[in-house]
């Protein structure tokens, strides 16, 4: 089997209870994120942080020097895990990421956080187009709800399009506990 690596993708405050923008289910998603990076610290299984952060201030969420742009306390890296800040959706563009992955051999990402419609969709289609291989675990995702031509959109839909879209052609989407027993 090829060397895989957990990539977390944006477990940030913002996108939890009280925070700036506010994602369904993003407190139980935390949860399984959490519970698979103690599963990868368990096996030393090499693990990624991603966060994003916005410089100018300007947006409605992750603005740097907020309290909302910092990692979720569920989450932290500890020593020796890399965080790799990032700008843009793909959390391969303008970044390291793709070095950390290639210096460490890593064929393989096992990707989680959010958001399921933007920043996961983006970094699992980046990663395969890049050559790696991808496991999404689905119920490690979150995301909200959207509006379409004046239709509201619940979460779970626009996260089990993505997740469906993703499995279609970009990577093997699971459950944290389907991954968990192997």
């Amino acid at each position: 089997m090829s060397k895989s690596a957990l990539v977390i993708v944006d477990v940030q405050n913002d996108y939890f209870p009280g925070g700036a923008w506010e994602l369904k289910g993003q407190v139980e998603a935390a949860q399984n994120v959490k519970r698979l990076l103690e599963d990868s610290r368990s096996k030393n299984t090499p693990i990624i942080h991603i966060q994003h952060v916005v410089e100018t201030g300007d947006a409605p969420f992750f603005n740097k020097g907020t309290e909302g742009v910092k990692i979720h306390e569920t989450v932290v890296p500890q020593d020796g895990e890399p965080l790799v800040v990032k700008r843009f959706a793909n959390s391969f563009l303008e970044t390291n990421l793709k070095e950390l992955l290639d210096a460490q051999g890593i064929e393989h990402l096992v990707v989680v956080g959010s958001m399921s419609h933007n920043c996961i969709d983006a970094t699992v289609r980046g990663a395969v187009d890049l050559g790696y291989t991808a496991t999404i675990i689905d119920d490690a995702c979150a995301t909200l709800d959207m509006e379409h031509n004046g239709e509201v959109i619940p979460a779970k839909y626009v996260h089990g399009a993505f997740m469906a879209s993703l499995a279609f052609a970009y990577g093997k989407v699971i459950t944290t506990d389907d991954y968990l027993a192997g």
